[in-house]
């Protein structure tokens, strides 16, 4: 099993430099949305490149909080002194290319009221040649376990010093927009990105900028050695909901991804696993 170490040097002056927040105000509006008990729960209609040609699917992203050990970082099965309230997104995406299907799934655990909230991600890609899984914990630095069925991807193991991921930024969207770091730096891109187009693990170039509108704010990122831009519009007031992205090849506009809000509600999904609770599907438009 290779072990690969990669040390981060910043190179970002310090207009650019991206830095946490010391602490995010759970004031009684971000409480009383999100610790009701329930999830929040939107679907989008997705249009997937892949293999060089728009796939029809769908997108859910169920952001809820949690429970959460910070020693084994994983779900804690009921408050006490070890654990810490996070909130998790699931971000889920399903399509078909061809005869067979894809069904990717990346869950992002960040701890609330925290210098540096995300403290692990995880990214499973399902599809009929195969499956991959790639983890990422966030303690003294970022430790990264990847496996694949691809030959020169099967089993590797990374470690970087502490630095940001693409996939804390949809976290950082909902809670502190205002912080979302702009100008270069160095930025870990998505687990899904990496791996479909089989890129290395690494942590790559960055220029990111936030525009802001009455309507609604887009957060672009763009990775010049990779020619793609990922951007994400999102409501300006709180909770600053995701209404749609677009991911885009620089050098291929044609071979474009991109994601529109359909519906969104408020649920608390783990309990409607009953015959009969399929119709929360339909409100959903998963159907």
């Amino acid at each position: 099993m290779p072990i690969i170490l990669i040390v981060l040097i910043s190179c970002t002056d310090s207009k650019s430099r991206p830095s946490y927040s010391t602490s995010i105000p759970l004031n009684d509006e971000f409480k009383n949305y999100w610790f009701d008990g329930k999830a929040e729960i939107s679907t989008y209609e997705l249009n997937q490149s892949r293999y060089g040609s728009p796939r029809k699917g769908s997108a859910v992203l169920i952001y809820v909080t949690e429970d959460f050990l910070s020693k084994e970082q994983v779900k804690a099965n009921q408050k006490s002194e070890a654990s810490h309230s996070i909130l998790k997104l699931n971000r889920t995406k399903n399509f078909l290319t061809g005869i067979y299907p894809y069904s990717i799934m990346t869950s992002i655990f960040s701890r609330l009221g925290q210098s540096k909230p995300m403290i692990k991600a995880t990214t499973s890609i399902q599809e009929w040649c195969g499956q991959s899984y790639l983890q990422l914990n966030r303690k003294k630095a970022i430790e990264i376990s990847s496996h694949s069925y691809f030959e020169g991807e099967s089993d590797q193991n990374f470690k970087f010093q502490d630095a940001i991921t693409e996939e804390e930024l949809w976290i950082w969207i909902r809670t502190q927009p205002e912080h979302l770091p702009e100008g270069s730096f160095q930025l870990l891109p998505s687990f899904e990105y990496l791996r479909l187009k089989h890129k290395p693990i690494q942590l790559y170039k960055a220029e990111a900028f936030l525009e802001q509108n009455q309507s609604f704010n887009t957060y672009s990122i763009i990775y010049p050695e990779l020619y793609r831009k990922i951007t994400i519009d999102f409501k300006p007031k709180a909770p600053f909901k995701i209404i749609g992205w677009t991911e885009q090849d620089l050098k291929n506009k044609d071979l474009t991804t991109s994601a529109q809000i359909k519906k969104t509600l408020k649920l608390s999904y783990w309990k409607l696993n009953k015959l009969g609770d399929e119709s929360f599907r339909d409100s959903l438009g998963l159907n």
